[in-house]
């Protein structure tokens, strides 16, 4: 049965985590709990549909058709909100390696009713060619698009809520940082827009040779990455642990376990005063888990 329009009437918890990391560091770490928001649509991928999905809605679109890699968080997320809320998808996969043998964001997309459609890299580097464009269109008709990983004007007028709700949950204290991971940027591009002066936005790209926004007001960390989308090392799959073991929070290797580890490793490098309050957001992305963590 689809489900009426969504009203999240709570915020995100901010939880209070007041020895979090492997030693002890001079900083207060609050965790923006976005992780919690939605079982299947969780974290920032939520707050990038939310609007979105209001918008087709309201100009009639039944399909939602969206892009995305094999493992994607984002292709993950649409799936579910097209099933709970009653719109047919579509994903355009990068890669063709994938289509004999689903894995498990592909085989849960697939669950949820998503049509995925495989094309080379190279189509996928080319996608908002003319001739790319005419081709899905005549494959598929009319729909509603979201471009890969979500980040639009109508997502990053959802991750701008952010800021708002953590001054409303600290009653009038303002956090000397607001830290997020960084992919496509929609949710850094969110907490620039509602960031009241002398709150510093610190985000931790997770991929290699990000490019900052020119005059941005952000500082986005390059030196986090792990080796790039989706890599990993010992060390921070062991950081991982430690964390989750102190603090009963699941964290992945893609995106929060790598932000938190940069912020670890500032604060034994000096880099906050003592009692900085540093608000961190849990993006959600639950789903890409790698099982290392669970060894």
């Amino acid at each position: 049965m689809v489900k009426d329009w969504p009203v999240i009437s709570d915020f995100s918890r901010l939880h209070y985590l007041p020895d979090p990391f492997p030693e002890p560091v001079p900083l207060q770490l609050y965790l923006k709990r976005d992780d919690e928001l939605h079982p299947t649509i969780s974290g920032n991928k939520w707050r990038k549909l939310k609007y979105n999905l209001a918008e087709a809605r309201r100009l009639g679109y039944q399909t939602l058709l969206t892009y995305g890699g094999a493992y994607s968080n984002h292709i993950y997320a649409v799936a579910a909100a097209g099933s709970e809320y009653g719109f047919s998808t579509i994903g355009i996969i990068r890669g063709e390696d994938h289509r004999e043998r689903d894995n498990p964001t592909l085989a849960f997309a697939r669950a949820q009713g998503m049509h995925l459609h495989f094309v080379t890299r190279q189509q996928f580097r080319n996608r908002s060619d003319a001739v790319f464009q005419q081709d899905i269109r005549q494959r598929f008709g009319t729909f509603y698009e979201l471009p890969e990983g979500g980040t639009n004007e109508l997502a990053i007028r959802g991750t701008a809520e952010i800021i708002p709700e953590i001054l409303t949950q600290l009653e009038g204290e303002i956090p000397d940082f607001v830290c997020c991971p960084v992919g496509t940027g929609g949710t850094l591009a969110g907490l620039e827009k509602t960031a009241p002066p002398g709150v510093k936005i610190l985000g931790f790209s997770s991929l290699k040779g990000y490019n900052s926004e020119p005059n941005s007001r952000a500082q986005v960390l390059t030196e986090y990455h792990f080796g790039g989308y989706a890599k990993t090392t010992p060390a921070l799959i062991a950081f991982i642990r430690d964390f989750e073991k102190k603090n009963q929070v699941r964290l992945e290797q893609v995106y929060t376990g790598k932000m938190l580890f940069g912020i670890f490793d500032l604060a034994r490098k000096g880099v906050f005063l003592s009692d900085t309050k540093v608000v961190a957001i849990h993006t959600g992305g639950l789903q890409g888990r790698s099982e290392k963590l669970d060894c």
